[in-house]
């Protein structure tokens, strides 16, 4: 089978039974075909679309003699995906819940960094530009987690929101998935943290700030930098920088507990500006601050390679050192303990830095805790009322 694209057949090469990754070159893609075209892609973060690791072929290109024809830009294109559960549970010992709901699967933002990309293999779909094009909603949501938290026997524990990919991202706005959700936990009462780089998330701040006084919620608002340009490179359809911390602001003057994330730290690339993203965060109000050392698993080695290759080259060689001595000579290192912020000389420097940053700004030590103790399940319409 061949398939025109920008005047080169693509044809498809079989790799085995489609189960094992790939490993890339060191210089850039297994394939060019995985490339897009900049006019295809203006607007989105990754600089290609590889297959995913799961296909049985990969795509690579020759040469055909014709014409290059000018490739599309690409819209966002959304799914209804119909869940049978909504709340996922997981036994990391390194992260502080067991349970999260993701309303959506891919994400807008376009950040070319986001850990979440290669879970787009699962459906078939490429981690790169698929990811922040071809998405899915999940508009059963708040009834299936109003089932779930109804269910007899059911303990309550923090539920984190947009773990995977942002609750706010832009089809938020059209979709209110991440609404619906926050008003049925409201109702019941029960314990939330979101993690977020929008400042979509102050429409709601209404409910925040009532579920805060409850003890109820918590955000975390990721700030990566403060430099647009590198925002807008990186992660171009999230929200300006200074928007991001009008949020922060916004959020805690209404009471709601804010955390700022500085997440992922790139060596090379935004390491210099944790003191400064801290001061900012902490003058808008942030009480607590936490980072995450860049995470390129599967395919998003190549993915990250590819777009430094494109916009920062000089970097690329430097960035992937230091990121390899802080994952014990690997590009990335998934042991539970060390995966969120590394090992050795430069894991070593950027945690020194972060404590001693957050001790001089005044950031408590004891981090906000969301109460369990409110939550009840709520009478529905026609339910016998209890006596006593």
């Amino acid at each position: 089978m061949c398939d025109r694209q920008s005047g080169w057949n693509t044809v498809g090469v079989g790799v085995g039974d489609g189960r094992k990754p790939l490993r890339g070159r060191p210089d850039g893609f297994r394939h060019d075909a995985s490339r897009i075209a900049p006019e295809a892609r203006r607007g989105r973060g990754a600089t290609a679309n590889p297959d995913g690791r799961f296909e049985a072929t990969q795509r690579e290109t020759f040469d055909d003699g014709w014409p290059e024809e000018a490739e599309r830009a690409r819209r966002t294109e959304v799914t209804p995906e119909r869940a049978r559960h909504i709340i996922t549970r997981n036994a990391s010992p390194d992260i502080s819940f067991d349970r999260s709901i993701n309303p959506y699967r891919g994400c807008e933002h376009g950040c070319v960094y986001c850990f979440a990309r290669p879970n787009h293999g699962y459906v078939g779909l490429s981690p790169g530009l698929d990811f922040e094009t071809r998405l899915f909603s999940k508009p059963d949501a708040a009834a299936l987690l109003e089932r779930e938290l109804s269910a007899p026997g059911y303990q309550p524990r923090t539920i984190a929101l947009g773990t995977a990919t942002d609750p706010y991202q832009p089809i938020e706005r059209s979709h209110g998935i991440t609404r619906a959700v926050l008003e049925v936990l409201a109702r019941f009462r029960h314990p939330v943290g979101i993690v977020t780089k929008s400042n979509l998330i102050l429409r709601d701040c209404g409910l925040l700030s009532d579920m805060a006084a409850q003890g109820l919620v918590k955000v975390a608002i990721s700030v990566t930098t403060l430099d647009p340009d590198l925002a807008r490179r990186m992660e171009p359809r999230a929200p300006h920088p200074r928007k991001r911390l009008e949020a922060v602001r916004t959020l805690s003057e209404a009471g709601v507990p804010v955390m700022v994330l500085t997440a992922p730290v790139i060596p090379s690339l935004n390491d210099h500006e944790i003191e400064a993203i801290l001061e900012a965060a902490r003058a808008a109000g942030a009480r607590e601050a936490g980072y995450v050392l860049l995470r390129l698993p599967h395919e998003l080695d190549e993915l990250v390679g590819d777009w430094f290759s494109e916009h920062y080259p000089g970097r690329k060689e430097h960035v992937f050192s230091l990121l390899s001595g802080a994952r014990g000579g690997k590009t990335y290192d998934a042991a539970f303990g060390t995966r969120m912020i590394g090992q050795g000389p430069y894991a070593d420097l950027i945690r020194r830095r972060f404590a001693l940053a957050k001790r001089r700004l005044g950031f408590p030590e004891e981090p906000v805790r969301q109460t369990t103790e409110l939550f009840r399940v709520p009478p529905r319409a026609g339910d016998q009322l209890a006596l006593f």
